[in-house]
């Protein structure tokens, strides 16, 4: 009764574990930019004595949806779509070079131009700065032009860093960035690469993660209902060994 009730218990504990992704893509429904991360059920033999027939369910992480988000158009020159397969290159959080699909950029005070969540935009030469007060103009191809206060005319202040990588070149390294894997060196986006004045919405298909999550719950009762029944199994089987 302890190898069914084993069983059981690692189906529940997997189910919990699609449960939580499925519910962080759910979560991330209203985030700009985002790409749903996907997973599959399999069966994995057990090692060991006993029949090979006996299975213990497994949850495998299997990548990112692909699939581009809807595209809104917001007026503010500093929102920008990008392109499929363009990515927006950043400072990730460990210094290292990350891209990202969030296009809700922003200036701070110091005029370091930043996405939604904080990490500094780059150019060719780094952290993009920009004059705080000056109007800011982000064309096609990626480059920044700006209107200082009291003047009409513009001036080049640089280019986005923006380079063309498919999703299976990159791994997801957290708070919605992605990072280059092991010897890919993504090339630089060519021509019209963004839109400006729109973002990219998340690509997450709610209906289909609200079923799936009423399948996994399912699944879950079902798993608990197996626990149960071989605890309650076991327990026959000892009192009509102490009846002996």
């Amino acid at each position: 009764m302890d190898r069914a009730l084993y069983v059981a218990m690692t189906g529940a504990a997997q189910t919990l574990r699609a449960q939580a992704l499925n519910h962080h893509n759910l979560a991330n429904t209203s985030t700009t930019g985002f790409k749903a991360e996907l997973a599959v059920a399999g069966a994995v033999g057990i090692e060991g004595t006993g029949f090979g027939s006996r299975l213990n369910a497994q949850n495998f992480v299997i990548g990112t949806d692909a699939r581009g988000g809807g595209v809104q158009h917001t007026g503010n020159a500093l929102d920008i779509a990008l392109k499929p397969d363009h990515w927006l290159a950043v400072q990730g959080a460990d210094g290292r070079e990350a891209y990202t699909k969030a296009g809700d950029l922003t200036l701070d005070a110091e005029g370091t131009l930043r996405t939604a969540s904080g990490l500094r935009v780059l150019g060719s030469g780094g952290p993009i700065t920009l004059p705080s007060a000056a109007q800011v103009n982000i064309g096609g191809d990626g480059t920044l032009s700006v209107i200082a206060p009291g003047s009409a005319q513009a001036v080049s202040a640089g280019q986005l860093k923006v380079v063309r990588a498919g999703i299976e070149q990159l791994e997801r390294s957290g708070n919605g960035v992605f990072s280059a894997k092991s010897g890919v060196n993504p090339e630089a986006g060519s021509g019209s690469v963004l839109t400006s004045g729109a973002l990219e919405g998340s690509n997450v298909n709610v209906a289909d993660a609200m079923v799936t999550m009423i399948e996994l719950s399912r699944n879950f009762e079902l798993q608990t209902r197996a626990m149960k029944a071989a605890d309650e199994n076991a327990q026959q089987a000892a009192s009509l060994l102490r009846m002996k």
